[in-house]
């Protein structure tokens, strides 16, 4: 045996356990589990990892000898130099790796070891993927390479001079050559468009496949039983990190003169902050990060840039609100001394609560005109039709996406399972498709169960949050009732801030404070639980096991965000009863009531503080968290400025990627598109704070993705997955909720039915006209104080209502000494009728305006359809004319034994015949 040569032992000692195992949750399963990969036999021979020291090219992205290119880094400490730790556990550790690089080179793949510049115990192994293995794997995992030059030429727009001032520079990154591409086959090399074997396969696609590869890996045997995989050895510590290398630094140029210094060109034209105004170089980013990226920045910015059409009506709307506020009718009768000033309001608590006078909401009314008014209207009913367009664009958007980056045909028979699901597959089944007997990990009863489980589980935890929002009504409830009796007295030294700080207005503040800090708790726990249910029921590819984790936490997120938005909007000051039968929560809190002007003002401060505080918290976890780690990981490792640190240790000084992905960052977003749709007939400004704040995301994500993190997996994705059908959930939902929202929760209806019913002035010329005047008494009704019940009126009353016997109320009831006293009235049935009138109307009309765009608007342009159907052509004909070449190869040595035996044949009956002609 050679020096370079060593002996494995397969490692089944049943004594040398340890709690690792426990820790990660390892899997053991059967070797004929897995039919791609063979273990490697106990005693079998198998070269050690190639030792190297690091040659000074800090740049370089090749193994020492320069010619073979690094494809992933493996980083683990050495073993040998610990003596702080159990013998047995890290001998079993460098076991267990020293059996998966082993079976690495087995699967032919080359790897080189070399020691740490700033750590002597780290050691980095570089993996490279030669030619052959990278063919092999791309024809496993259906990668599609170039086969034509795409002779369809793209349309050029007729405003470029202009625009291209909002592009990235084309003198730096130029448009890419485009081609028709096909599914790669290692027996039809000749067809495809190969210039360079080193550049054919781009360093993205050499990083999913070695990612594939170290995924499915064994690194354990015991007996006919193995495991397998980076994840676990990432888990159990074995490794410390697994990552593909960047090609160079962020600011700086490579050195080298082969390196495309990719990611330079990205922070330069694309995640540099003076880059705000500019379009993103999504095929550059598709084709450094990978499809996923690609797709999830390209969705970002697309929305960003719809969101610019919101954001200007909004902020018109606003500006109408403003303008009008001093002018509205309503308003002024509210701070009108003769008007508001006389008209005596009833108490809202019992006992510690005492009378006031309807002008001291005289600012909250003002701010109220800025948000309820006949814009608003307007502008709800346009952003029912602007999610609509925007939902149908995208869909056209991502499929000329899904085109150009070779993603129309990633079915999801393509996609191979997940190693997880395959380490499971213990029962026997007929594939309803091939009629073959397959491994499952379930039979369907399990399956069922598992299911079953994961719906109680989270159906569980929505409850949860509903409880949680209950405690913060009841903090709401026993909170208004301290404001009440002692908020004004303490505010006293305070008078500017007297008139704005009303008991209703700190209690809505406070409790929308208290409601954020209780959903970002929540959140913390529920993602824990969500991740380890979804690893519960085993979902088969990567992309099911996303979807189904995407759905469990936006139900969750979704419950968490905006429970409190709904309790405001459509159940607060709806069931209150009237002063002399109020309605108590619990038998002890009093149902809280709305203000005079009512409950809208109460959810725009509810959206602006969980908008503006979900913004700032997600800004400081995304900058500052990631910068604040890498600068003290810099400092404790920090070496002499002489010193050269390699390509890869300088990215193994960067953040690692989250397993999740982009998971947050698409629910982030999510969120916020809620908030944009389902509330924003009551806060116009949702869509200016959501763009305002999507610029800086673009440029955030893309700064951290490029400079904080070490470089992404790249991953396949032909859309954004789950979300997609989340967004046209909620786009349906808006329409209820805005329409709900401008029928219960603004006075819009109520002002509509007293204007055109009720509200006729004197005449004037033989003519009625129209007016708001008096609707603010029409909206009171008038309560006697000698009608509270024992233990409800209140301790003190103002000097200047000694002598009155009656107050007001919010509401539509009879007075005190009808026959039908303290009843509704029939105006309030006619409010009733044309609240419920205006839903039905306002939804019918937009829901049928969102079918006809949508059915209008095609999902798939016309042009790329033809370059589809051009692509699939070329792709046909060629597999035509490689079948015939291999026939033709396969039958010329048949077809020339044929012929041969067919002139021996004549030659011998030519002989035979001379023979003859001889004899006679």
């Amino acid at each position: 045996m050679s020096d370079d040569e060593t002996v494995l032992e397969v490692d089944s000692e049943p004594e040398l356990e340890t709690e690792l195992e426990v820790v990660t949750g390892e899997v053991v399963y059967a070797q004929e589990l897995l039919p791609t990969y063979q273990a490697i036999a106990e005693g079998e021979s198998v070269a050690t990892v190639e030792k190297a020291e690091f040659n000074g090219l800090k740049d370089s992205l090749h193994f020492n000898d320069g010619k073979r290119r690094i494809d992933f880094v493996l980083v683990y400490e050495d073993e040998d130099k610990k003596d702080f730790e159990k013998r047995h556990t890290f001998q079993r550790k460098k076991r267990r790796r020293e059996y998966f690089e082993a079976s690495l080179m087995k699967m032919g793949m080359e790897l080189e070891a070399t020691p740490s510049v700033v750590d002597d115990k780290v050691i980095f192994v570089k993996v490279h993927m030669p030619w052959d293995v990278l063919c092999t794997y791309a024809e496993v995992l259906h990668i599609k390479m170039p086969i034509e030059l795409n002779d369809l030429a793209s349309k050029t727009l007729p405003f470029n001079w202009f625009t291209k001032y909002f592009y990235p520079s084309r003198d730096l990154i130029s448009d890419e050559t485009e081609y028709f591409t096909a599914p790669f086959a290692k027996d039809r090399l000749e067809h495809f468009y190969i210039k360079d074997k080193d550049e054919f396969f781009t360093p993205s696609m050499r990083g999913r496949m070695a990612y594939y590869i170290l995924s499915r890996a064994p690194y354990e045997v015991r007996g006919k039983t193995k495991k397998f995989g980076i994840s676990k050895l990432l888990d159990g510590g074995v490794y410390k990190a697994a990552y593909p290398l960047h090609d160079c630094r962020f600011n700086v140029k490579s050195t080298e003169e082969s390196c495309p210094n990719e990611r330079y060109l990205l922070y330069k034209e694309w995640a540099h902050p003076k880059n705000f105004y500019k379009m993103q170089p999504l095929d550059l980013i598709r084709k450094y990060y990978g499809e996923k990226i690609g797709i999830y920045f390209a969705w970002l910015g697309f929305y960003t840039g719809m969101l610019a059409l919101a954001a200007v009506v909004g902020l018109g709307c606003f500006i109408y609100g403003y303008k009008t506020q001093e002018t509205s009718t309503w308003s002024k009768e509210v701070c009108d001394p003769l008007i508001g000033g006389r008209i005596f309001m009833c108490p809202q608590c019992d006992r510690e609560c005492t009378y006031w006078r309807l002008n001291s909401t005289c600012e909250a009314s003002k701010k109220l005109c800025i948000f309820d008014n006949y814009g608003t209207l307007v502008f709800a009913v346009f952003m029912s039709i602007w999610v609509t367009l925007f939902l149908e664009f995208w869909k056209r958007y991502q499929a000329e996406l899904e085109y150009e980056w070779d993603t129309v045909e990633f079915l999801d028979q393509e996609e191979p399972p997940r190693p997880e699901y395959e380490a499971k597959c213990i029962h026997e089944r007929i594939n309803p498709i091939t009629k073959t007997i397959e491994k499952v990990p379930y039979t369907a009863c399990g399956k069922c169960i598992r299911i079953s489980f994961g719906i109680g589980t989270v159906l569980f935890w929505i409850l949860l949050i509903v409880a949680s929002v209950v405690g913060v009504i009841v903090y709401r409830l026993a909170v208004f009732f301290s404001f009440s009796a002692k908020l004004r007295q303490d505010l006293k030294q305070l008078e500017p801030l007297r008139e704005y700080v009303t008991p209703q207005m700190a209690t809505s503040v406070t409790a929308s404070i208290i409601s954020f800090v209780v959903i970002m708790i929540l959140n913390y726990v529920y993602e824990r639980v969500a991740i380890w249910i979804t690893d519960f029921e085993l979902p088969r590819t990567k992309t099911e096991y996303e979807n189904s984790l995407t759905l469990k936490m936006f139900l969750f997120q979704f419950v968490n965000y905006y429970s409190s938005c709904f309790y405001i909007a459509f159940f607060k000051g709806k069931i209150v009863g009237f002063p002399g039968e109020p309605v108590y929560w619990l038998g002890k809190y009093r149902n809280e009531e709305c203000d005079p002007g009512g409950c809208l003002i109460e959810l725009t401060t509810q959206l602006a503080v969980i908008m503006g505080g979900k913004a700032i918290w997600n800004n400081i976890q995304e900058v500052l968290v990631p910068w604040v780690k890498n600068l003290i990981f810099r400092y404790c490792t920090s070496v002499g400025s002489e010193k050269a640190i390699p390509r890869w240790e300088q990215d193994y000084q960067l953040q690692p990627v989250g397993k999740l992905g982009l998971f947050y960052e698409y629910l982030e977003m999510v969120i916020q598109f809620g908030f944009v749709t389902l509330f924003v007939a009551s806060f116009p400004l949702a869509p200016v704070l959501a763009l305002i704040n999507n610029l800086f995301e673009v440029r955030v994500d893309a700064w951290k993705t490029t400079t904080q993190f070490r470089r992404v997996v790249p991953e396949k994705a032909q859309d954004i997955g789950a979300w997609q059908p989340i967004l046209q959930g909620v786009a349906i939902l808006a329409v209820a909720t805005n329409a709900m929202i401008i029928a219960f929760t603004s006075d819009m209806i109520p002002r509509l039915v007293y204007y055109w019913s009720i509200s006729v002035s004197d005449y004037e010329g033989g003519h009625g006209m129209h007016t708001m005047e008096g609707y603010i008494n029409n909206t009171l009704s008038i309560f006697s104080i000698n009608d509270f019940k024992n233990g409800t009126d209140p301790r003190n009353q103002p000097n200047w209502f000694k002598n009155t016997t009656t107050c007001r109320y919010r509401d539509f009831r009879h007075p005190p000494g009808h026959p039908k006293e303290y009843e509704f009235t029939m105006y309030y049935w006619h409010v009733i009728a044309a609240k419920l009138a205006f839903i039905i109307v306002v939804e019918h009309i937009v829901y049928l305006t969102k079918f006809i765009l949508a059915y209008v608007i095609p999902d798939v342009p016309v042009t790329v359809k033809e370059q589809i159907k051009r692509e699939k052509y070329l792709t046909q004909k060629i597999l035509h004319e490689a079948s015939l070449k291999l026939v033709t190869k396969r039958m010329k040595p048949m077809a020339d034994k044929v012929f041969e035996n067919m002139a021996k044949d004549t030659e011998a009956e030519t002989e035979t015949e001379t023979d003859i002609d001889l004899h006679m």
